[in-house]
């Protein structure tokens, strides 16, 4: 009976290593086409069948890049990954999905299981924190990984500044004649890293304090995503008898969620309280709520050309930092 061909054999008649066989087959977009073409032409002469998932993939030279994110739970994820979507184009790469349902609470084991279990080329880790394990992880495995919002030593990341983001809000209520101030913003699960939510939160205290106000800790309240909880956090800071002017809320849902307890409560926007957000969301457009704009699509697209230049040249983790906007509307 005639040995079965192993991929050492391809290997050596490809004249290339292992790994590179390997990487041809299974990771096809971290290898040249011509590269992979030499090696396929190695396994049809010697009769070498690889699984047929991995030959079917190295044919296409297709790469599988995992996107994992809060996606059912932030509007603004969807026009990150609008982004992603519109750097790929046409380039022989499959984006797949997941997601975890909440951003404020340290790495999930769906984050450390993906690169296993996802087959993947390459990762975009939107909007969640990596613990110093899972990092670890994927540094051991090799697999080229991009973060946007959040920001570590061994990645590429896009980020914006959101303890400035926090800042443009105090300076604009304080250009409003504001001297009575307050913050909503979502709770966290974890405290093993600092969350957007708390970057706004110090940077509008910050500018705050630099002009003389103080943002009393009783005019703080954390809660839960969603309109129903921020509804509910906004009532009871909005009933105190010293309530604030002006509110700040740590991203567009939780700023609709104030509206509507400004109004179940009679006040009337801007006389009596002023709302302002953060994502400038669609929601945050229909509103007419004054809100900090991020640039989502633009950060989703340039995580997506940092990937794609990552799986062709390994190196030392690079930044790109992108630039906020306050934009003033009718709440404030």
């Amino acid at each position: 009976m005639a040995a079965r061909t192993t991929i050492y054999d391809v290997a050596t008649a490809a004249g290339v290593s292992i790994s590179t066989v390997s990487l041809a087959l299974n990771s096809p977009a971290r290898v040249s086409q011509a590269t992979r073409h030499k090696v396929l032409a190695a396994a049809d002469a010697l009769g070498f069948v690889p699984k047929q998932d991995a030959v079917a993939k190295a044919r296409r030279g297709v790469g599988r890049i995992g996107v994992i994110a809060p996606f059912t739970s932030y509007p603004s994820i969807a026009r990150r990954l609008n982004g992603i979507l519109r750097a790929v184009g046409r380039r022989p790469l499959e984006v797949v999905l997941f997601d975890q349902e909440s951003a404020a609470q340290s790495s999930s084991p769906l984050l450390a299981g993906l690169p296993i279990t996802g087959r993947l080329d390459g990762l975009i880790v939107v909007s969640l924190s990596l613990d110093e394990a899972v990092a670890g992880r994927l540094t051991d495995l090799r697999l080229p990984t991009v973060l946007i919002d959040v920001r570590h030593s061994r990645f590429d990341s896009v980020h914006t500044d959101d303890t400035t983001g926090g800042r443009l809000v105090a300076e604009h209520l304080i250009s409003r004649g504001h001297r009575e101030f307050g913050f909503l913003g979502e709770a966290q699960r974890s405290d093993a890293y600092v969350s957007p939510s708390q970057q706004r939160l110090a940077g509008y205290r910050a500018a705050l304090a630099e002009a003389g106000h103080i943002l009393a800790d009783g005019n703080v309240r954390l809660t839960g995503h969603g309109l129903a909880p921020a509804c509910a956090a906004a009532k009871e800071l909005l009933s105190a008898p010293d309530r604030p002017s002006a509110v700040f809320a740590a991203n567009d849902t939780l700023a609709a969620g104030t509206l509507r307890a400004a109004h179940d409560l009679g006040l009337a926007i801007p006389g009596d309280l002023a709302v302002v957000g953060f994502d400038d969301s669609e929601l945050a457009e229909a509103l007419d709520l004054t809100t900090v704009r991020q640039p989502l699509e633009e950060s989703g697209h340039a995580a997506m050309e940092l990937l794609i230049q990552r799986l062709d040249h390994p190196g030392t983790a690079r930044e790109v930092a992108l630039r906020l906007q306050l934009i003033p509307r009718g709440t404030s």
